[in-house]
């Protein structure tokens, strides 16, 4: 049996609530009817969109005053009356906030009957249109409708959009407007087209705060010239839970073309990423199977050098104990434009799990990072041990659970006092983290018999005394609600199950 080509309909749209539009209401005459704060914000809006606005209420209150004093773009006036049905004739657009049905009826019949658009504030019966919430890059411009719902979950969704939509966004689409005509002039095919707007968006998505220029528009419009002539960014990915992450660690997650991400990078991170994105592990980790760092230094610069967007993604912040000399050598050693995206280190994600000061006054003039992990594996032999046994210093140690036992000896020998608190957090600030508190001269052994199988990081110092004394784990917040843990024998146990 044969089969013949058959062409596959794309599915039809599913059912909206609203359909979203847009008003173009440049010098076209508004009317806003009411007194309240909700009229007031109407009346901003439609002046902010052009309109001329005609504010009509017996008493206007000091806010309406100065907004007509000062609008942000059309002008607009307050008649010191209530409004009418010749009030509305000849506008664009009608929104009115009545005290009743009765008024808001009669309000949404007079602009219907002379074909005038109508919104009641917060009363959709009466409503031929809703004000969604919005976010504001204009001429880029987003706005979100729950059809009013939950306005406030509505503007919930807007918060989110804010965060990742960069400020400088508003200078592209700037750009794209004034460059339009230019482009349409050049008469060049839909493929053509299609093709510069597509690198124009790659530019503007690698340097949305970057004031585009003349230059852009020539680069984009030389044939085979590339929107991108690629690049890296070191991105600290946080400690594990993917709220800790910067907003400039989100977007730089959603321009890549491609991920190289490390074994400790939480899995729920590469969940910002673009789905289109390669996402690749080179993960180090160590005594076990790794990748070398000269084979991702190669991996990373051949991507960069073949146009590619590359995130090198690592777990806290990449300039403590990342490597990032090392992979920010490479890249200027091959001139490629790199930069660095900091984060929440992973001790100081412990730390506000633990609700603990790093250096809380009258206990700790200092903080110190050190690894415990050397190039050979083993403890580093440069290690300053007096450092470490100054009871006024916080030491933070990463990487530590091979040569504890032998960090601690050490300590120990060169002045550390043995009853000194430390605490090893394993994934920290994860679903699943774990957390064993002792006095240091205890916690090789007790870390030992917790088995963990997950990063740890130790932290000692008398910052740590409340959490060795009680015997338990400090009080951490999960999901925004506060909770104590369970007993620190119980925190020894396999872990809970990864939500």
């Amino acid at each position: 049996m044969t089969r013949t080509p058959t062409e596959i309909k794309a599915a039809r749209m599913a059912p909206l609530a609203r359909l979203p539009a847009f008003f173009a209401l440049e010098g076209k005459r508004a009317v806003v009817a009411g007194d309240t704060q909700a009229a007031v914000w109407k009346a901003e809006l439609l002046s902010a969109a052009g309109a001329l606005v005609d504010v009509f209420t017996p008493a206007a209150d000091e806010d309406m005053q100065a907004l007509a004093a000062a609008p942000p773009h059309g002008r607009i006036i307050v008649h010191d009356r209530h409004w009418t049905a010749a009030d509305i004739k000849g506008s664009a657009i009608a929104v009115a906030d009545c005290a009743d049905d009765a008024e808001a009826a009669a309000f949404a019949a007079a602009a219907r009957a002379v074909g005038v658009l109508v919104n009641v504030i917060d009363r959709p019966a009466f409503c031929d249109f809703a004000f969604g919430a919005i976010v504001n890059r204009s001429p880029l411009v987003i706005g979100i409708s729950t059809d009013g719902a939950a306005p406030v979950f509505g503007q919930a969704i807007r918060s989110k959009i804010e965060a990742l939509i960069p400020n400088g966004f508003g200078r592209w689409a700037e750009a794209a407007r004034k460059w339009r005509p230019r482009v349409q002039a050049l008469a060049l095919s839909f493929r053509g087209r299609r093709g510069f707007w597509e690198k124009f968006t790659a530019r503007a998505v690698a340097a949305p705060g970057r004031e585009p220029s003349d230059a852009d528009l020539n680069a984009l419009l030389t044939p085979g010239a590339s929107a991108d002539a690629g690049s890296v960014v070191l991105v600290g990915a946080g400690p594990g839970d993917p709220e800790l992450l910067t907003l400039r660690a989100v977007r730089a997650l959603q321009s890549a073309d491609v991920i190289l991400f490390d074994d400790l990078v939480a899995p729920d991170i590469l969940d910002f990423a673009r789905r289109e994105a390669r996402k690749m592990l080179v993960g180090k980790t160590g005594h076990k199977v790794s990748c070398r760092q000269d084979d991702i230094n190669a991996l990373m610069i051949s991507l960069a050098k073949a146009g590619r967007r590359v995130v090198r993604l690592k777990g806290g912040d990449p300039m403590i104990f990342g490597r990032a000399d090392e992979e920010l050598a490479a890249c200027r050693a091959a001139g490629i434009a790199v930069e660095v995206v900091p984060g929440i280190t992973t001790a100081q994600g412990a730390a506000s799990r633990l609700l603990v000061s790093l250096t809380r006054r009258g206990q700790a003039r200092r903080v110190q990072y050190i690894t415990g992990h050397g190039h050979d594996g083993q403890l580093p032999s440069d290690i300053d041990w007096h450092s470490v046994a100054d009871p006024a210093v916080t030491t933070v140690v990463y990487m530590p659970i091979r040569t504890l036992p032998a960090l601690v000896a050490n300590a120990l020998a060169n002045g550390l006092d043995p009853t000194t608190p430390a605490v090893a957090v394993e994934r920290a600030t994860r679903p699943e983290e774990r957390i064993v508190a002792a006095m240091v001269k205890d916690l090789p052994a007790q870390l030992a018999a917790a088995v963990p199988t997950g990063p740890v990081i130790v932290m000692i110092g008398r910052v740590f005394a409340d959490q060795v004394a009680a015997g338990s784990d400090a009080p951490m917040s999960d999901g925004g609600t506060d909770q104590a843990l369970s007993p620190l024998a119980d925190r020894t146990k396999p872990f809970r199950a990864a939500r």
